[in-house]
């Protein structure tokens, strides 16, 4: 809108108005037909046209003036006295119909009063009745309409300016205020005490504190500083221009402070500042000087109420809002029913709800949001079920709830029904519903419904890039993310922290290094290395084998948080480095940061992967003191602890004293049992799982695991039936694999085989090894040349299968053969993984490496060794089976190879350590070998202690002579 200063000219209004709407046109003179387009519902043009009313207006007048009518809020009886009562007044006529329409915010109406008073052509004072058409077409939201009336009125009061004013703010259009504030000035019209609300609030709009602070040097020169209604505004705009300050000195300069008004200005700056305790103190003020309470009080007092810790508050609050019943306003019950979303107290959110007598669109978004909020996703599509049968139309805001409750539940279903809901209302072009609708596919694994989702979208923005980057990252499509990076770097669009988040999340799905690099050098460059990122780097380094990388990018981090520290420990976890790990956890300990569930998980998986007994107690007591809640995870992860260093009576502990056990915990404590020998405890704890809980892919998995190292045929493939058949539950490779396994164990290689040809899907290098494994112990030799061909084929990069082949050929007596697979595995550079097992001796994990001499106290541990072997030659009759080792040499030399294998070290070492009557824990690497079971049922029975080896399948326990296993493992 261009102002510009007028002649002061009459208007004179002509009898033929033309009916289609004119440009905004600035002219010194006008006639009647650019005054302003009218609707076209009223066409034809008369000297005192009656006004187009409905048939139903017609009814017999009641002697009322039109004033009286007016202010019973009638509209209807308004236009139907206007009609027959015109005078000669049409400023008292027109000004009462134009102000119940600002009131009512009836557009229709106003344009058609504004058309009957062109045509009438009886307006002698245009003035006053333009300064009314102008607060009209603001009050409609028709900012174009005022515009257009104000900028064809060759005379304007200070009431035109700021009902000009007050349209564009009032339509949320500040700039415009400022340039119309600018035209006053140059002008030099005068401000009145009604200019300065409107002129404030545009300034804290668009949080100009120097605009703001003209405006009052104004209004202290002109004499309405002490005016309330400016002081008011003066102090919401220091509010909203973030100084609150200012604010609250400009509050305390008041000497009459009676007025609500500006007790609410006071309460609403510091809420919305989100300063809640200091609104709240006021809002206590405010009660102790004896002031009424009004809606706008209340309103501003529970948004004060942000979190859960102000609950007591809001239910004071509450309690005065009933004690009030000229409180109980709509938007009071609504601020209510949002106070208790925030403070996590959706009962009382929920009976506040229901006690709405109406309850609008608003009221029941309010409470869609809140269940989201806490996370009660279920419960928010069971009252969108209320919601629709209340007759209620979703709207843009009801439809982005469903679909994130839908996207938190995997409801892919239930959100293709809404997509069709917004697709046929218009509403997935809408940037949010579009944004929301890439997430909830992306949560349901719906890739292909997401990718169309985000091409719908006509104007991405970054949220739209980094949801649709994130989806794909998140479902496994790490190439997909790349290709959409790099297009966002093309497009223009600057990349945040959390884009490159999902970047690096499809590095790590994508396992390259190279990629890692490149990001990491992006971040650097940009600036963009926070916290968050640089956590982010240390955990994909670490799940790309770069350990050294992952150290360094730990070791610059300046302030660590609890998350570095667990990122770095689950880096080691990654690289098979869990003394390392442990180490490092134990360094976190002796800093000023508490370590948080998570970090506690990563710290007792360290201490299962060694069975560091002694460490995992400690980090058990450590929980118990932080009165951290014994579930979840934290108690799966004990359970686990427990049961792999040999403690399963201490896992079971664990497991009863948890009162809600979820489907992880009990898939542990059946996992425990079963890597225990306990294979039918096993069975019946699954069984009582049933009864509670519908088991999983893992459950199954554990519990065949369990038939498999207890040779239970029978089970075994009656619950590998129950999955398939009953539970409708499609078998992994993993699944077939273990039923491979406890076949072949059992001898039935020719079923085992058959089971394999007869597999759905092509059979895994997994299946395959189990396979030949079984083939190696029962001497088939025929179908292990078979496994080992399809091995090799699958798989030829794995050298812990050729290292497999290698001593199925070399117990065959194949030693040739042996060499070649040997030598094949050479020239691929694929190194054999060295055994290895681990033993807690004091405050320290020893690790031993077979034939391995770097250990400190080598010459003692070998001397105790030598002292082992000839008592349990001369007492046991203990003679070496040398056809464990898998070598073409010599005898002397297989004999001095099988009596270094690194889990005799670990026993040498601690019965040399360790007080008598200690039971040994040893973890080892790779299978136990038939010589050293022996070796170890052994040294149980002469040595007189309870030895436990975890080998890479299960747990032996040796006591007396006997290991738990039966010899089956």
């Amino acid at each position: 809108m261009r102002l510009q200063s007028y002649p002061k000219l009459c208007i004179v209004f002509s009898c033929t108005t033309t009916l289609m709407p004119t440009p905004l046109a600035h002219l010194h003179s006008y006639n009647c037909s650019s005054i302003l387009a009218h609707p076209p519902m009223l066409i034809q043009t008369q000297i005192k046209p009656p006004l187009k009313t409905p048939t139903f207006f017609r009814k017999s007048i009641q002697t009322n003036t039109l004033k009286d009518i007016c202010l019973r809020g009638n509209l209807k009886e308004a236009f139907q006295s206007l009609t027959v009562a015109f005078n000669d007044h049409p400023d008292e006529i027109y000004g009462a119909v134009l102000d119940l329409c600002a009131h009512k915010k009836a557009l229709s109406q106003g344009l058609q009063i504004h058309a009957h008073m062109i045509k009438s052509c009886s307006v002698p004072e245009y003035v006053f009745l333009g300064t009314k058409l102008v607060f009209m077409y603001g009050k409609c939201g028709s900012v174009e309409n005022a515009e257009k009336v104000f900028d064809k009125m060759g005379q304007r009061s200070i009431f035109t300016w700021n009902a000009m004013i007050g349209a564009y703010v009032s339509n949320g259009k500040p700039f415009e205020v400022l340039e119309t504030y600018k035209a006053m000035r140059v002008l030099g019209v005068s401000l009145d005490a009604y200019s300065f609300p409107s002129l404030l609030k545009a300034s804290g709009l668009l949080k100009n504190l120097f605009l703001g602070a003209e405006i009052h040097g104004l209004a202290v020169k002109f004499g309405y500083d002490s005016v309330v209604c400016v002081v008011n505004s003066l102090v919401a705009m220091y509010a909203k221009c973030d100084d609150l300050c200012g604010a609250r000195r400009l509050f305390g300069r008041m000497v009459q402070k009676d007025d609500v008004v500006s007790w609410n200005s006071i309460i609403s700056a510091y809420s919305s500042s989100g300063k809640s305790r200091e609104a709240l103190e006021l809002f206590r003020e405010m009660q102790n000087a004896g002031l009424d309470l009004n809606t706008y009080t209340i309103v501003a007092s529970l948004q004060a109420c942000e979190d859960y810790s102000f609950r007591k508050l809001g239910k004071e609050i509450h309690a005065a809002v009933l004690k009030s019943a000229q409180l109980l306003h709509a938007h009071v019950a609504g601020a209510l029913v949002a106070m208790y979303v925030r403070c996590c107290k959706m009962s009382e959110a929920v009976r506040t709800f229901n006690e709405l007598d109406e309850k609008d669109i608003v009221a029941w978004n309010s409470m869609l949001t809140g269940f989201i909020q806490n996370g009660m996703y279920s419960e928010a599509l069971h009252f969108f079920n209320d919601f629709r049968n209340a007759g209620e139309k979703p709207d843009q805001v009801t439809v982005i709830s469903i679909l994130l409750a839908c996207g938190r539940l995997g409801y892919s279903l239930n959100g293709m029904e809404l997509h069709a809901y917004a697709i046929k209302n218009g509403f997935d072009l809408d940037l949010q519903v579009g944004n929301t609708l890439i997430d909830m596919y992306a949560k349901c694994c719906c890739v292909n419904y997401m990718g169309y989702a985000f091409n719908r979208i006509p104007d991405k923005d970054l949220i739209s890039w980094t949801t649709v980057i994130a989806g794909y990252a998140q479902n496994n499509y790490g190439l997909k993310a790349f290709e959409l990076f790099r297009e966002v770097q093309l497009v223009g669009i600057d990349v945040d922290p959390m884009m490159i988040g999902s970047v690096l999340l499809a590095c790590s799905e994508l396992a390259c290094l190279s990629q890692v690099k490149e990001i990491h050098g992006y971040i650097i460059r940009r600036g963009l290395s926070d916290i968050v990122l640089q956590n982010m780097v240390i955990d994909v380094y670490g799940e790309c084998g770069n350990i050294d990388y992952a150290v360094r990018t730990f070791g610059l981090i300046k302030f660590k948080d609890v998350v570095s520290w667990t990122s770095m420990i689950s880096a080691y976890l990654h690289d098979g480095l869990a003394n390392e790990a442990l180490e490092l956890f134990h360094i976190l300990m002796k800093t000023n940061i508490h370590p948080d569930s998570i970090a506690l998980k990563s710290a007792l998986s360290a201490a299962s992967s060694l069975s560091a007994l002694k460490y995992g107690k400690e980090i058990h007591s450590f929980i118990i003191r932080q009165d951290f809640i014994l579930e979840g995870s934290i108690a799966s992860s004990l359970v686990d602890m427990y049961s792999r260093c040999g403690m399963v009576e201490s896992a079971h502990k664990i497991f009863k004293s948890v009162e809600s056990k979820d489907l992880v915990l009990w898939t542990s404590m059946i996992n425990a049992y079963g890597m225990h020998g306990y294979g039918k405890v096993a069975i019946d704890l699954f069984n009582k799982m049933k009864e509670k809980l519908t088991p999983d892919h893992i459950a199954f998995l554990s519990v065949l695991y369990a038939c498999s190292h207890s040779g239970l045929i029978d089970e075994g493939r009656q619950l590998f039936q129950i999955m398939k058949y009953e539970y409708q539950l499609e078998p992994w490779p993993e699944h077939y694999a273990c039923l491979v396994d406890l076949l072949g164990r059992a001898n039935c290689l020719e079923e085992a085989y058959e089971f394999v040809k007869s597999m759905q899907m092509a059979p895994t290098a997994e299946i395959w090894c189990a396979l030949l494994r079984a083939c190696q112990v029962h001497s088939n030799q025929e179908l292990g040349e078979i496994a080992a061909q399809k091995l090799l084929e699958l798989n030829p990069e794995n050298p812990g299968h050729y290292v497999l082949i290698s001593n199925v050929f070399a117990a065959e007596g194949r030693c040739k053969d042996a060499e070649k697979i040997r030598t094949r595995m050479k020239e691929r550079g694929l190194k054999k993984s060295p055994g290895c097992s681990w033993i807690e001796v004091g405050n320290r994990i020893h690790t031993f490496v077979a034939r391995d001499k770097s250990h400190p106290e080598c010459h003692q541990i070998t001397k105790k060794l030598d002292q082992i072997t000839q008592k349990l030659e001369n007492e046991g009759g203990y003679v070496p089976q040398t056809k464990f080792v898998l070598h073409n040499v010599e005898e002397n030399e297989k004999l001095k190879m099988l009596y270094e294998h690194s889990e005799r070290l670990a026993i040498a070492y601690g019965l040399l350590k360790n007080a008598k009557g200690t039971p040994i824990r040893i973890t080892k690497n790779l299978r136990v070998c038939g010589d050293c079971h022996t070796f170890c049922k052994l040294v149980s029975k002469l040595f007189r202690c309870e030895l436990l080896v975890r080998d890479a399948n299960r747990f032996h326990h040796f006591e007396d002579g006997i290991c738990s296993c039966g010899d089956f493992w």
